[in-house]
C-alpha cells in the first residue's frame, strides 16, 4: 500500500510525541520484547470465580487481574501439525475457558505468589522445577520427581498425576479432555508473572494478541457468571471485547481481536442497556494509547510499549449511538475512533431451574420387628446445576441428585453394604463418611471414587441414633458446602414409637462468589468458605425449598417427628419451630439416652443431629427457623402448615396479614 506523504508525516509525528512523552532524554530505550518473544497466550479474564480440584500439585486458585476475552471466545491458531500437541497447548488453548477449568483447582492451589493452601501456589508454575515452592511440605515422591513444569510435563501430569509422579498425594483423577488441558495450561501461562515465552515454544508463531501485562485499570465490578449479572441488569451476562492498536488503511486505528470483530478496523461495539462491558486494549505498535467513552463516563489508563495492555470495565447506560476513541493528542484525528451502540434492554429470559431440594416427606418407612440383616445402600454422586433461589442456580454436588442425600434407615446390628458410584460426568473424586460407622474415615478411607468408577465397603451399625453422612474428599468442607451431606437412622431393636408424620430436614450453607440474591448461575467461592462468610443459609438445599416448594403438612392432633441435622460445614443451628414446643427431644440424635421434654430450641452443631416430636393443637403456619434469626434474611426458613378447626381455648387471636403465619 502506498501512503501519501502528509499521512506518513502525521503518523511519524504522533508516534514520536508518544515516544518522547514516555522516554525522556537520558532514559533507557531498550526495546520492549516483541509479541514473538512473549508467551503466546492472550490475557486472562478479570473475573473467573470458583469451584474445585483437589490437592497436592499442579493447578489452583483465584484468577490473575488482567483481562482479555473476545465477544465470542476463540481458540488461538494451532501450531504446525509437526509440533507436539502438549508443547503447543498454550498456543491453541483458550485462557478464558481455562479459567473455568481452573475452578476445579482453586480450593487447593492459589495463583498468588507464596500463598499456600492444601497444595502449593501455582504462580509462575510454567518453567519451575517440581517440589521447589518455599514453605510447602511436599510429599517425598514430589520432592524426588525432578520435573520441570513445561507445557508437555503439565499436560502429561494433568492426564494422570499418579502415573507421572507415582506415590504423590494429589487426590485428583486427571483431566481426560485435551481441550480442558490446553485451556488450563494457557490460563496458567497467562497467569505467570513474567512475560517470557513458555519453555519449548520460543519458535511458535505469535497469536493475534500478544500476552497482556497486568492491568493498570481500576478493578472492574465483579463480572457475572454466564447467565448472570449485577443489578440493575440481573438477566444479562457481561460482554467482553479486545482491541489492538495498529496502522491500517493509511491511518492509526483500533483493530478487533477475536470473535465477530476479529480483524475489523475500528469495529462497532455493541451492548444492551445495563449490561456490563469489559474492553481490553493491547498496544500493537508501541506508541502511547488509551480508549475513552465519554458518554459512558469511562476512560482507560494509557498503555505504552508494544504488548502492554489495560482493561476498562463499565456498565452500558442509556440506549443510543456513541463513540469510542483514543484521547492521546492527535490520535483521534489520525483515525482512532469507532462506534459504540447501546440497544434497549431485552426482555428477561426465563432461567431453567432444576429442583434439587429433597422433599421432607422422603423418609423410608419404619423397620419394624426383625432380626439383623445385610442392608444394601446404593449412592451415586453427581454434579448438577440446580435451583438455589428464584432465578438463581448453582452447581451442586449431590448424593442421588438431591440435597440432602437420601435418608437411610437400618436397625442396630444390621450390616450396611455401601455401593458408591461416581457419575462419569463428574469432575471430582467423591466419597462418603458415615458418622454411624466405626472404622477409618467412617468408610471414606475405602470409598474415594474416581469419575465413572464404583467402590463398596461394609460396616456394622453398632449404636442406635440419627447420624450425618457426608463426602470426605479434600477439601472436605467444599464438598459439604456444595451439598454432599445426608443422614442415616439406626433404629433400636424395638424401633421407635409410631407417629403420624415423619419429616427429614437438614440445614446447610452455600458460598457463592456473587452476593445473596444476584440472579443467574452462581459460582462457588473458596475464599468465602475459608473465611466462613456464606451468602446463603438453606434448609434442604435451597431458598424456599420448605416454604414455597415442599412445605411440611399435618393436621391438628396429628403427631409429628422431625429428623433434623446440620450438614454445615461451619455453622451451628439453634433449631426452633415458631409457635410450637417440642414435647420430646432425643438429645444429639441419640436414641438410647436421655429424652428431654418441653424444649423450645435445640442446639445442633455441624455434623450433628437431633430428633424432635410434638403434636400441633391449633391450625396455622408454623415457621421453621434457626434462631440465629438474621439467617432468615439469607434464605433459611421452612414451613409446617397445620390444618384443622381453631381452638380458641388455647389460641384466640386473628392472624394479621403479612405476618407469614
Amino acid at each position: 500500500m502506498r501512503l501519501g506523504l502528509p499521512i506518513i508525516i502525521a503518523i511519524v509525528a504522533v508516534s514520536a510525541i508518544g515516544f518522547l512523552a514516555t522516554h525522556p532524554p537520558g532514559s533507557s530505550t531498550s526495546p520492549t520484547p516483541t509479541a514473538e518473544a512473549r508467551a503466546p497466550s492472550p490475557a486472562v479474564p478479570v473475573a473467573a470465580p470458583p469451584s474445585a480440584m483437589p490437592a497436592n500439585d499442579p493447578a489452583r486458585n483465584a484468577p490473575p487481574k488482567s483481562a482479555d476475552a473476545a465477544t465470542v471466545p476463540q481458540r488461538a491458531p494451532s501450531p504446525p501439525a509437526a509440533a507436539a500437541p502438549a508443547v503447543a497447548a498454550a498456543m491453541r488453548g483458550d485462557p478464558a475457558q481455562g479459567a473455568s477449568v481452573f475452578r476445579k483447582c482453586q480450593v487447593c492451589h492459589s495463583l498468588q505468589a507464596g500463598k499456600t493452601l492444601q497444595g502449593p501456589s501455582l504462580a509462575g508454575i510454567v518453567g519451575r522445577k517440581s517440589g521447589q515452592q518455599p514453605n510447602f511440605n511436599y510429599s517425598d515422591a514430589m520432592k524426588q520427581a525432578n520435573l520441570t513444569w513445561d507445557a508437555a510435563t503439565l499436560d502429561a501430569y494433568l492426564i494422570d498425576p499418579q502415573k507421572v509422579v507415582p506415590g504423590n498425594h494429589m487426590p485428583f483423577p486427571g483431566l481426560k479432555s485435551q481441550h480442558e488441558r490446553d485451556d488450563v495450561i494457557a490460563y496458567l501461562a497467562g497467569g505467570t508473572a513474567s512475560a517470557q515465552a513458555m519453555p519449548g515454544m520460543a519458535h511458535a508463531p505469535a497469536p493475534a494478541a500478544a500476552t497482556a501485562q497486568p492491568s493498570t485499570a481500576a478493578p472492574p465490578p465483579p463480572a457475572a457468571a454466564a447467565g448472570s449479572a449485577s443489578a440493575p441488569s440481573a438477566d444479562l451476562s457481561d460482554i467482553r471485547y479486545t482491541l489492538r492498536t495498529g496502522i491500517a488503511e493509511g491511518r492509526m486505528v483500533f483493530l478487533g481481536v477475536g470473535g465477530a470483530i476479529d480483524g475489523k478496523v475500528n469495529p462497532e461495539l455493541t451492548a444492551a442497556e445495563g449490561q456490563g462491558v469489559q474492553i481490553t486494549l493491547i498496544n500493537g505498535e508501541g506508541a502511547e494509547h488509551d480508549i475513552a467513552l465519554p458518554d459512558e463516563n469511562a476512560k482507560s489508563p494509557r498503555v505504552t510499549g508494544k504488548g502492554a495492555s489495560t482493561t476498562l470495565a463499565f456498565r452500558a447506560g442509556k440506549p443510543g449511538d456513541f463513540v469510542y476513541f483514543c484521547s492521546t493528542p492527535g490520535h483521534r484525528q489520525a483515525g482512532m475512533e469507532g462506534k459504540f451502540s447501546v440497544t434497549a434492554k431485552p426482555p428477561a429470559q426465563a432461567l431453567a431451574q432444576a429442583d434439587i431440594s429433597r422433599e421432607p416427606t422422603d423418609v423410608p418407612p419404619p423397620i419394624g420387628k426383625r432380626g439383623p440383616q445385610i442392608v444394601r445402600v446404593d449412592l451415586q454422586t453427581s454434579e448438577v446445576e440446580g435451583r438455589l433461589a428464584n432465578d438463581v442456580t448453582f452447581g451442586f454436588w449431590t448424593f442421588n441428585g438431591k440435597v440432602p442425600g437420601p435418608m437411610l434407615r437400618v436397625r442396630v446390628g444390621d450390616t450396611v453394604e455401601v455401593h458408591l458410584k461416581n457419575a462419569a460426568e463428574s469432575s471430582m473424586i467423591h466419597s462418603v463418611d458415615f458418622h454411624a460407622a466405626t472404622g477409618p474415615g467412617g468408610g471414606a478411607a475405602a470409598l474415594q471414587v474416581d469419575p465413572g468408577d464404583e467402590k463398596s465397603m461394609k460396616f456394622k451399625a453398632l449404636v442406635p441414633g440419627l447420624y450425618v453422612y457426608h463426602c470426605a474428599t479434600p477439601m472436605v468442607a467444599e464438598h459439604i458446602a456444595n451439598g454432599m451431606y445426608g443422614m442415616i437412622l439406626v433404629e433400636p431393636e424395638e424401633g421407635l414409637p409410631k407417629v403420624d408424620h415423619e419429616f427429614y430436614v437438614m440445614q446447610g450453607e452455600v458460598y457463592t462468589d456473587a452476593a445473596f440474591g444476584q440472579h443467574g448461575s452462581q459460582e462457588f467461592s473458596v475464599e468465602k468458605l475459608l473465611n466462613e462468610r456464606p451468602e446463603y443459609f438453606v434448609l434442604n438445599g435451597a431458598v424456599g425449598a420448605l416454604t414455597k416448594l415442599h412445605p411440611l403438612r399435618a393436621k391438628v392432633g396429628e403427631s409429628v417427628r422431625i429428623y433434623f441435622g446440620v450438614g454445615g460445614p461451619n455453622f451451628t443451628s439453634a433449631f426452633h419451630v415458631i409457635g410450637e414446643i417440642f414435647e420430646k427431644v432425643y438429645d444429639g440424635g441419640g436414641l438410647q439416652g436421655r429424652v428431654s421434654r418441653g424444649i423450645q430450641t435445640v442446639t445442633v452443631p455441624p455434623g450433628g443431629a437431633t430428633v424432635v416430636e410434638f403434636t400441633p393443637v391449633v391450625p396455622g403456619n408454623f415457621i421453621i427457623v434457626d434462631h440465629a434469626l438474621a439467617r432468615m434474611e439469607r434464605g433459611l426458613a421452612g414451613m409446617l402448615i397445620v390444618e384443622g378447626p381453631p381452638n380458641p381455648a388455647i389460641y384466640d387471636g386473628k392472624v394479621m396479614p403479612g405476618m407469614g403465619h
